[in-house]
């Protein structure tokens, strides 16, 4: 069976992919922003099965960084690294919140994160195939504005959300591309529309489906042989937006993550 780690595992969807995970067997690594309740997570998992927490900010980038080494050096087996945590586009008519850093809020948890927490992973990724990584991104997709990223003109909440997760999807294909032989594989999906989350319901959305109906996506990516680079709408295959697929987009984006990742 597989160790997995997982983003945002004490509420929503990554609350009920992980038990999920836990009752097939595997070893699940259970990632959480508050100590209190990420311990609370790994009682009631343990009761299933095989859990560890580990806490982070994901919106302080060295708290991420950390997060990856700790998790390389207590598990160099990991299999399977799913991006599951984010930011949805806040209360209607609020403004734009900077991260503890100054990024952008969404951008730096939705985007900035699962990259640093990626790339801190590789190693242990690459050194044992096949293993998987999982981005949960969403339909909302919306192209980044390469001449104000971090979104300090006219900013929208929700077009925030879907920039980042527009972000996402491309730097899934990109990597997709990078890792092309090496026994990893990677793939971003849209697990289901306006699940039953605090999220969505922050967003003053009624919801349209349970957790329950995003979770067979994600466990398909993270447990099957599916193929890399990927984008699916729960369990099918489908199309992110156009411009993800674009190289130079790709491009531009790449050049900009990382100037905002070294500042």
């Amino acid at each position: 069976m597989s160790t997995v780690l997982i983003t945002g595992a004490t509420s929503g969807l990554g609350r009920y992919v992980a038990f999920e995970l836990v009752r097939a067997g595997h070893l699940v690594l259970a990632h959480g922003r508050d100590r209190a309740r990420t311990e609370q997570l790994v009682g009631e998992l343990r009761t299933e099965g095989a859990a560890e927490g580990f806490v982070a900010d994901l919106a302080r980038l060295a708290e991420v960084r950390e997060l990856g080494d700790r998790v390389a050096g207590a598990h160099p087996e990991l299999d399977v690294l799913i991006n599951n945590a984010g930011v949805g586009a806040g209360a209607p008519g609020s403004g734009r919140e900077p991260s503890a850093d100054g990024h952008e809020l969404r951008l730096a948890v939705n985007y900035l994160a699962p990259v640093v927490l990626t790339r801190a992973l590789l190693p242990v990724l690459r050194a044992d195939p096949p293993a998987r990584i999982v981005n949960v991104g969403s339909a909302g997709q919306e192209p980044v504005d390469f001449t104000d990223p971090e979104f300090t003109r006219g900013y929208s909440g929700m077009s925030a959300y879907c920039r980042s997760k527009f972000a996402l999807a491309a730097y899934t294909f990109t990597l997709a591309e990078e890792l092309t032989g090496s026994g990893v594989a990677v793939n971003v999906l849209h697990p289901a529309t306006f699940m039953d989350t605090a999220m969505v319901r922050e967003g003053g959305i009624a919801p349209w489906n349970s957790v329950a109906d995003g979770a067979p996506g994600v466990l398909a990516l993270a447990t099957r042989e599916t193929g890399s680079g990927g984008y699916y709408d729960g369990t099918r295959p489908a199309r992110a937006h156009e411009s993800a697929y674009d190289p130079e987009v790709r491009a531009r984006l790449a050049a900009v993550t990382e100037r905002l990742l070294a500042g």
